[in-house]
């Protein structure tokens, strides 16, 4: 089948790569001719695990394309996927200008049918909102030509993005006309071999499907954030209260593990622009606004938590951050905790050494060459000289350090853990003092 992808960030990529990788001719469209010259010359602008050798394979074939010309993109596909970014606006409600900004190109440039698929998350309503677009641009042109808009939102873990695609648990497809929900059958068909994962539902519950999965684990993060806190106040453990409850069935272990915040480009907006949806309705979502306020403050704690230690004064001090990617295997910084940390520990005069196995070049991205922060190639080159060691993402490697050589290179025996890798026994007994969330700091005698 040939498919045309708006689009070349995290979304579209995968999209783009996964549909070329089952035999289909996919031509992705973006207008940013930087990013479309990356792609042609081999490179790829975003890290997510084995993407860039599956790009690399599928365009080697002949199955995978790059380029700015919108209007060869419009006459390739008979899919017309949407995959651009839906960032939060100024209220916190979702930005569709550049959802609408393809609707315009797609109605002045269509000469036959299309489906036209918003894979982008969207708020409930913005499948009408394209179709009304296109519809006004082929009235401008004075032309009536038959399409479909249908929802297929996308549940892509960052990380673990190809195998969610290759092997989803399900797909979601909104539509209210028979035959194209059939046409999308088939363009799923070898994603969907050995059983039926394939959800027909009408437009709108399918837009709201995605906010409301994104919601749903969001708030299990934020519930985990608030019990720890109560944990802390109470003096009880919350890993053992999480493997307590997680033994539930109806619970479960995923989503479960308290820390120091949610970020990424999905739960923070995602929460955000379901709330902004409710509200425009009339209505107050006050579970919704609760897990938003909850994140936020959970964002604090490390902070805090620091600034209690050393008494208030962090002048001058350096902390050793491990880890800046909102969670491992991606080098993603959107809304991470450790932006909001550093930014704190700056604004109280400290500096940082901070490494992360990916994210070091999306850190120069967004902060430049900072005098305050220093980014190196390792974790123990971080440690070194420094005042406290910070964990804020919970890559593998930091899972199993010598931590008696840690001490050694500190000038404060001291970790914040904000993921909770750690036994609080077992690094205390090598004479550090373990400081982390929803437990009882474990101190030097």
């Amino acid at each position: 089948m040939e498919i045309t992808i708006f689009g070349s960030g995290y979304v579209g990529l995968v999209t783009g790569a996964c549909l070329a990788e089952v035999g289909n001719d996919v031509l992705c469209v973006d207008i940013d001719q930087r990013k479309i010259d990356l792609l042609n010359s081999g490179g790829v602008p975003i890290f997510e695990p084995g993407l860039e050798a599956l790009i690399a394979r599928n365009r080697e074939a002949g199955r995978l394309s790059f380029t700015t010309d919108a209007a060869a993109g419009i006459a390739h596909g008979l899919f017309q996927f949407i995959a651009v970014g839906t960032p939060p606006d100024e209220d916190g409600s979702a930005d569709l200008s550049h959802v609408l900004a393809v609707a315009d190109i797609i109605g002045r440039n269509l000469t036959e049918y299309r489906i036209v698929v918003d894979k982008s998350t969207v708020p409930v309503g913005t499948a009408d909102q394209v179709a009304a677009r296109i519809r006004e641009r082929l009235s401008a042109r004075g032309e009536t030509i038959e399409f479909d808009v249908v929802s297929n939102p996308e549940f892509l873990k960052e990380g673990a993005a190809i195998e969610d695609f290759m092997r989803p648990d399900r797909i979601i497809v909104g539509t209210d006309n028979p035959r194209t929900g059939e046409l999308l059958r088939a363009l799923y068909a070898p994603f969907n071999r050995n059983r039926d994962r394939l959800v027909l539902m009408d437009v709108r519950s399918a837009e709201l499907t995605k906010y409301a999965a994104n919601a749903m684990l969001a708030t299990k993060i934020s519930f985990m954030n608030e019990l720890a806190n109560v944990a802390e106040a109470v003096g009880a453990d919350i890993e053992r209260v999480r493997i307590g409850i997680g033994s539930d069935p109806r619970i479960g272990y995923q989503f479960i593990y308290p820390g120091c915040g949610y970020g990424g480009s999905c739960f923070p907006k995602d929460v955000r622009a379901l709330e902004r949806t409710a509200r425009s309705k009339g209505y107050q979502a006050e579970l919704l606004q609760a897990v938003e306020a909850v994140n936020d403050r959970q964002k604090d704690l490390l902070f805090s938590k620091i600034a209690e230690y050393f008494n208030g004064n962090l002048d001058g001090k350096t902390f050793a951050l491990w880890g800046l990617a909102f969670k491992p295997n991606t080098d993603d910084m959107r809304e991470a905790s450790s932006r909001r940390l550093m930014e704190q520990l700056w604004a109280a005069g400290a500096r940082v050494r901070a490494f992360d196995p990916v994210a070091a070049e999306e850190a120069k991205r967004l902060y430049g060459e900072r005098t305050d922060l220093e980014l190196v190639e390792n974790r123990m080159a971080a440690v070194t000289g420094a005042d406290a060691v910070v964990i804020v993402t919970e890559w593998n490697e930091f899972r199993s350090p010598d931590l008696t050589a840690v001490k050694a290179q500190l000038r404060s025996p001291v970790i914040f853990d904000g993921r909770n890798l750690f036994n609080p026994s077992q690094v205390n007994s090598t004479g550090l003092t373990y400081i982390s969330i929803g437990r009882q700091p474990a101190c030097v005698a």
